[in-house]
């Protein structure tokens, strides 16, 4: 089905391509210079914590006792590649986990001689490094640049119903924020729908950029989604509330493995309540009888 009306998800799948959003991406090594010159002091700072520090679980207590957050961050990171990869990045993330980290992974640390040595062996900057750390820094921001537009289209196609959450970075708004009595209160969505005229609250959305997706990733995405979307629809089919769910998901990664037949399946599950779209299929699919309905 390529031409006329299409109700769902699945029916976009045969010219899936023309319906995705690529978004810009940077070239190498152009990046190079404002890297190195990002990430120069990172790397110096390292370096003197480094030449400071007894053992490599010294050097730790030492990085999360930086007072800078975005300097602490990216310290944390380099520390991870000289010393210790297997840490989870996310628990390099928070301050307070250093010891829980030092507990944990310190018996397999990387003896700081050994540490002092590799870094000797790098230059000031150093382009390798400043690279992997730029990586970093454009994570998440296609997925900002696809909520913010998404924010500026539904506005533009429904300036008489309300949108609210965060366009770009920002905290996600809580379930229990939207319903005070939510039995999962920390359940965290991206945007929800009102109708501020008669005081309803008529779909809560979830937003992601797949830039790219498969494997134990995408099986993870949408049972993610699966959880998300029983947990919320048995809430307020239990109230007689009519407040539909909307997936938006874009980017190549759609067009892999089994990703559209997944999402398609999941917008089936829940017949009416809902909808899977890419930022292009906005002004195609969504409507204001389907809100309301």
């Amino acid at each position: 089905m390529t031409s006329g009306r299409r109700n769902s998800f699945a029916d976009y799948k045969a010219d899936a391509h023309n319906w995705i959003t690529l978004t810009a991406g940077e070239y190498y090594p152009d990046i190079l210079q404002e890297a190195c010159q990002l990430y120069e002091p990172v790397l110096e700072m390292f370096g003197q914590l480094l030449r400071t520090s007894e053992s490599s679980v010294r050097l730790l207590i030492q990085i999360s006792e930086v007072p800078s957050t975005w300097m602490r961050v990216q310290l944390f990171r380099v520390f991870r590649k000289y010393v210790s990869p297997e840490i989870p990045v996310e628990m390099l993330k928070r301050k307070k986990k250093a010891r829980e980290i030092c507990d944990r992974f310190g018996v397999g640390f990387r003896p700081v001689q050994e540490v002092q040595a590799a870094y000797m062996t790098r230059p000031i900057p150093d382009e390798a490094m400043s690279a992997l750390l730029w990586e970093y820094k454009s994570r998440g921001k296609k997925g900002y640049d696809l909520t913010e537009r998404f924010f500026s289209l539904f506005r533009l196609h429904f300036p008489y119903l309300t949108i609210e959450g965060p366009e770009r970075a920002g905290k996600d708004i809580m379930m229990g924020n939207i319903f005070a009595n939510y039995p999962n209160p920390k359940r965290p969505v991206d945007f929800a729908i009102y109708d501020i005229n008669e005081n309803d609250l008529l779909a809560i959305g979830l937003a992601r950029y797949d830039s790219d997706r498969g494997g134990a990733q995408e099986d993870d995405r949408t049972g993610g989604y699966r959880s998300c979307l029983e947990e919320i629809l048995n809430y307020t089919r239990d109230r007689n509330l009519r407040t539909k769910i909307i997936f938006l998901n874009d980017g190549p990664g759609l067009l892999l493995g089994s990703m559209w037949d997944d999402y398609a399946n999941i917008e089936n599950s829940w017949p009416g309540r809902i909808m899977v779209l890419t930022l292009r299929m906005v002004p195609d699919r969504i409507t204001v009888e389907w809100l309301r309905s």
